[in-house]
């Protein structure tokens, strides 16, 4: 086979071709390359129309945080991630909101932002009146193009005008705010922008260039607050108050400094993009929107970046979260309508709208952060993560199930968390029978 990734007609072949030919150029044993094969009671034709060129499919793993109570209702709540400790972490975390009631969330209406650049406009401000002039025809049009989303009393709802400056010259940016409903608007939103974009070029002046749909859905919010007691958080070495106070400097720091509040907000999305790729939503949307969403909201306090949860004491001195950020989520379309486990997913959640959704990520993504912070105040990050990534090391080394425990008990010991010790410490267990 030759070296070249030039592959006439590579997708005109079936799965079975093209694994034949990825097997080959890679020199994959047939071992090897039953990494790629469908699991049972997955059909692989969904997955071939989903996306080009398939091969096979990329299992996460898929575990389930237990203990969530939200607007008190109960969940079971499917989270897809590979990092080890998070689904733990997110579970304890509800426990121990559970005793002063859980996560109290809320959300916006589904409001999505479709933008329409028009460049070389002689007079900004004045096409700016001339397209708000128009509003109401401008949004009638919109509507038309999706009737069946109006019905369900979503669709274009009004229209912002913002002159731009930038290196290629002045910009009117026209936002076309779009209920989506309980889809996540992709769709709809950039059928629209392309509807209006001649016409909004006509009575500006100028011409159009992009038309899509904007990931900082600041009108599409989800937010969640709980509160965790001090008398629920103490330790062996540390009183419930002492850890309340660790946490709010722990917080202080992300607040105070942008290289922590990345780590930061990093693991409220270890939470959130977790539950989000479960049911088949745009994990991607969702990160870029949450942390340009940090950025923006610290903009007019001069920061760089802010942290998506706060942190204070309330009057009996227990800790009281927050959390907001943009959840443009859907239940329709997309590949949670057609991924088998994504469906299977939105039913455990037993969830009803897009933004209940939203909600349920909000709390996931607070219960995560919460967890963070409190071991990072108490016993440090990483005995969680080591015990679990000792556990992988154990069977990288080719441990047997018995064998597992043994090995990772005399790594935790040794403070030797590295696959070569994992090797040395399985072979003398077995020399010693």
């Amino acid at each position: 086979m030759s070296d070249s990734s030039e592959i006439s007609g590579f997708y005109r072949k079936s799965i079975v071709e093209r694994r034949a030919v990825a097997r080959q150029w890679a020199g994959l044993t047939e071992e090897e390359a039953r990494a790629w094969e469908f699991p049972p009671g997955i059909d692989p034709a969904v997955f071939d129309r989903m996306i080009e060129n398939v091969i096979g499919v990329m299992p996460l793993p898929l575990g389930v945080a237990t203990n969530f109570r939200i607007n008190e209702k109960d969940y079971l709540i499917p989270m897809a991630i590979e990092e080890p400790s998070v689904v733990a972490a997110a579970s304890n975390a509800a426990k121990v909101a559970r005793v002063a009631g859980g996560f109290f969330a809320q959300s916006t209406d589904p409001v999505m932002i479709g933008q329409v650049q028009i460049m070389d406009v002689h007079d900004p401000s004045a096409a700016r009146l001339r397209i708000l002039h128009q509003r109401e025809a401008l949004l009638a049009a919109a509507n038309a193009k999706d009737p069946v989303l109006v019905k369900f009393g979503g669709g274009a709802k009004e229209l912002e005008v913002r002159i731009l400056p930038s290196p290629r010259g002045t910009m009117v940016i026209v936002h076309l705010l779009v209920d989506a409903r309980d889809a996540g608007g992709m769709n709809a939103v950039n059928t629209m922008c392309e509807a209006l974009a001649p016409e909004l070029a006509r009575l500006a002046g100028g011409r159009s260039v992009l038309r899509i749909i904007s990931n900082l859905a600041v009108h599409r919010l989800a937010r969640a607050r709980a509160t965790f007691r001090a008398d629920q958080l103490g330790t062996d070495t540390m009183s419930g108050t002492a850890v309340v106070e660790g946490i709010l400097d722990a917080y202080a720091f992300a607040v105070a400094d942008p290289f922590r509040c990345a780590t930061h907000n990093k693991g409220i999305m270890n939470g959130i993009s977790s539950v989000v790729i479960a049911t088949g939503n745009d994990y991607r949307a969702i990160e870029s929107g949450a942390h340009t969403f940090a950025a923006w909201q610290a903009a007019p306090a001069g920061a760089v970046v802010r942290p998506l949860t706060t942190y204070e004491k309330d009057r009996e001195g227990n800790l009281v979260g927050t959390v907001e950020f943009p959840a443009p989520v859907g239940l329709i379309g997309g590949a949670t309508a057609v991924h088998p486990t994504a469906k299977a997913n939105v039913k455990l959640l037993r969830l009803k709208t897009a933004r209940e959704l939203g909600e349920v990520l909000a709390a996931v993504g607070l219960a995560q952060n919460f967890s963070a912070l409190r071991a990072l105040a108490t016993e440090g990050i990483q005995r969680g993560h080591m015990e679990l990534h000792a556990r992988n090391l154990a069977a990288s080394a080719g441990a047997r199930p018995e064998e597992i425990e043994p090995v990772v008990a005399r790594l935790i010991a040794e403070h030797a968390i590295r696959f070569d010790r994992a090797k040395a410490v399985l072979e003398e267990l077995r020399a010693a029978g």
